[in-house]
């Protein structure tokens, strides 16, 4: 499996930064070639702009951290048994390191924690009401919460015995319904008026949502590029489903997850390859000529990010009227190179957790002039929004 030496990337990078512009061919020359001298002249000078005289290079958590006089910067970096780089990427801006690093799973668990508290305090609602009409509006609200769970928080990436704890949760409010002959019938409170209103407002927003498409046409019909597994779409819909939808070349895009019979989407272990949906076989789902095509990016670690290329390892392919891009694959993996012709249902290479994710996933959108593309696909009816399950 292709990896990174992240210490002589750190090294070569100091090198090429402290030298004068008139070594770079020499300490990097495939940058040299890929970029060209002006662009690389502009993209270093603006790095330098904003961090200073460069002091050192070094390996950090989030990529490697060039020093400055005057910051900080993060870099992406490969070099080749001799020193040279072979790969560069420097972040726009200056960089800040977080004083408190918190991973990804105990963020999670604090929020799915602190739903649970709040849903658990709505049921006990429902078990102290004092009139009809207010435990109606306390079983309006429970089921708001439920439908904005499902709908748009995704549990069904949450462990299958925790998602039946907290499914647990609708019966036992229902439950509570023996307690009505015994209470007085009331008036239309504040409970039933906000039960009401949070409700239909969920159920609005979800229809919305995921109906949503954004005015421009869709996509050339594709085909759904894994096979012989369950998916679980993690991103896709419009704005508040999709995380994307802030990126105009991604608005439409999809990430996708695989999950088991019980809607778990690991196996034991917290490794990449105890993710599902890792290693899959991915398929063209389009015809087309490779634009780019990159596969020595190593996997991220699982629930951490550092800096490097955003997509990692990739397939973008040229259809002739719209760019189709799969991203976060497998190193080594990748089986077409820039300039291959591919047919729909090509072997392109599997599933991995390269680039900007925290997770293995498949990342898929289709963009036209630079604006992403309502996805259809063969054989699918309807939108893949977050939150939908395919079988294939």
């Amino acid at each position: 499996m292709p990896e990174h030496d992240s210490t002589e990337a750190a090294r070569a990078l100091e090198r090429f930064l402290l030298a004068d512009p008139g070594q770079w061919s020499e300490l990097a020359p495939r940058v040299v070639d890929a970029v060209g001298d002006r662009r690389l002249h502009e993209v270093v000078g603006a790095t330098l702009a904003h961090v200073g005289d460069v002091r050192s290079v070094t390996d950090g958590p989030d990529g490697l951290v060039v020093q400055g006089t005057a910051g900080r910067t993060l870099a992406f970096a490969a070099a080749d048994a001799g020193g040279r780089l072979t790969n560069l990427r420097l972040a726009p801006g200056p960089y800040r390191p977080p004083r408190l690093r918190v991973p990804a799973g105990a963020r999670i668990a604090v929020g799915w924690a602190l739903w649970c508290v709040l849903l658990a305090v709505r049921v006990a609602a429902c078990w102290t009401a004092s009139s009809v009409t207010g435990w109606c509006g306390d079983v309006l609200i429970v089921a708001a919460a439920y439908l904005l769970m499902e709908g748009r928080l995704t549990p069904a990436r949450l462990p299958w015995w925790l998602r039946r704890a907290m499914e647990a949760g609708g019966p036992v409010a229902l439950a509570s319904a023996w307690r009505l002959p015994s209470l007085p019938a009331g008036h239309p409170g504040a409970e039933l008026v906000t039960g009401l209103v949070l409700l239909s407002g969920v159920a609005g927003y979800l229809v919305w949502a995921r109906r949503h498409r954004w005015g421009a046409e869709l996509s050339a019909p594709l085909r759904f590029p894994l096979r012989d597994g369950t998916w679980l779409i993690a991103q896709g819909g419009g704005p508040g489903l999709n995380h994307h939808a802030p990126h105009p070349e991604q608005r439409g895009a999809i990430d996708v997850i695989g999950v088991g019979a019980r809607g778990a989407r690991l196996r034991s272990g917290a490794a990449p390859d105890a993710y599902l949906i890792y290693g899959a076989k991915l398929y063209a789902p389009c015809d087309g000529d490779v634009v780019s095509a990159a596969d020595d990016y190593a996997d991220q670690v699982p629930g951490t990010i550092r800096y490097e290329p955003p997509y990692g390892n990739h397939v973008f392919i040229d259809t002739g009227s719209e760019l189709v891009k799969l991203a976060h694959l497998r190193p080594g993996t990748v089986t077409v190179a820039t300039g291959d012709r591919v047919r729909a249902g090509q072997l392109l290479g599997e599933v991995g957790n390269s680039g900007n994710t925290t997770e293995p996933h498949l990342h898929l959108h289709a963009e036209r002039d630079g604006l992403g593309l309502d996805l259809r696909f063969t054989g699918i009816t309807g939108t893949l929004h977050r939150g939908r399950t395919l079988r294939t």
